[in-house]
């Protein structure tokens, strides 16, 4: 089972803590209520807007919904231990003659935030959405895949192949797994196959129907990448099943496109696009420096 996979990631360090199913305790991102000051450092900071000031207890709380898990808030923020009281008292004097006592806006002042050991499903949240963790099933950190970066290596896109990654989510825009499904579901339902080699693709009941797992389906991650392969024909189809479903999905999707050039720089793929409509850079180029994983043996070297 998957939960089992993603168990093995607290033997190696990780922090996480799991019980089994049935003892699931669930906790998440904490602000400390007796330690807080309200002084807001943590709100600037979260990228997905999680953390407010409650007006009416004046403290930062977390929305447990809408927060990705990400340990920016606790990362992000260097930590002074100041007495809590101290504090409040202060910034009320000086309030009385107009003057303002807040920390610096790098510095939680009293160490409020508290992070909580993480139980499953949530602890995926943290998965897609922390860059210093890694994933169980590839054993790369972020998003979990390197994408074509290392295609040179990998050979995940051969001659005449396409490679698609599509982001679901960014910064200030998380997604949630339901509207993920809903395009990998559409995706396999044209007969795309996904790349066996990336985190999402573990997550699925079964990636000939792309339908993820039901248990998971409410989360929210920063981002997450599905990557399909198909030929050079289906370009304009996959595009145009990915533009469709975006229209019911409350998140940003970004396309990557990739393909082998030719001996002279080159490739069919530029024409497909430009027919497509889709502007076209080349954001990135394998130069073939990796050191590759298959070499055939010289003639007559033994």
């Amino acid at each position: 089972m998957l939960e089992h996979v993603f168990s093995e990631m607290v033997i190696a360090g990780a922090g996480w803590t799991q019980e089994p199913p049935h003892r699931y305790i669930l906790v998440y991102m904490k602000i400390s209520l007796d330690r807080c000051v309200a002084c807001g450092n943590c709100v600037a900071i979260c990228p997905v807007g999680a953390i407010d000031i409650d007006p009416v207890i004046n403290r930062a709380t977390v929305d447990q919904d809408r927060c990705v898990e990400c340990f920016a808030c606790y990362r992000g923020l260097s930590t002074e231990h100041l007495n809590p009281t101290l504090v409040r008292s202060m910034r009320k004097v000086f309030s009385w003659f107009r003057l303002r006592f807040d920390p610096e806006p790098d510095v939680c002042p009293t160490d409020a935030i508290e992070p909580q050991d993480l139980a499953w499903p949530r602890i995926v949240r943290r998965a897609f959405s922390d860059p210093l963790v890694p994933h169980e099933s590839t054993g790369i950190h972020g998003r979990g895949t390197e994408e074509v970066k290392t295609n040179d290596v990998t050979h995940r896109v051969g001659e005449g192949e396409v490679g698609f990654t599509i982001e679901f989510g960014r910064p200030s825009v998380s997604a949630s797994f339901r509207d993920i499904s809903g395009v990998t579901e559409t995706l396999a339902a044209a007969g795309i196959a996904f790349e066996a080699n990336n985190p999402v693709t573990h997550l699925m009941d079964d990636p000939s129907t792309g339908k993820i797992r039901e248990d998971i389906l409410d989360e929210r991650v920063l981002s997450a990448i599905v990557e399909v392969k198909t030929t050079m024909e289906r370009v304009p189809e996959i595009l145009r099943i990915v533009r469709e479903a975006a229209e019911n999905i409350e998140t940003i999707i970004a396309i990557g496109v990739s393909t082998r050039c030719d001996a002279e720089g080159g490739s069919a793929l530029e024409s497909v696009l430009h027919d497509e409509g889709v502007p076209f850079w080349r954001g990135k180029t394998n130069l073939g420096l990796g050191r590759a994983s298959q070499v055939e043996p010289v003639a007559g070297s033994g």
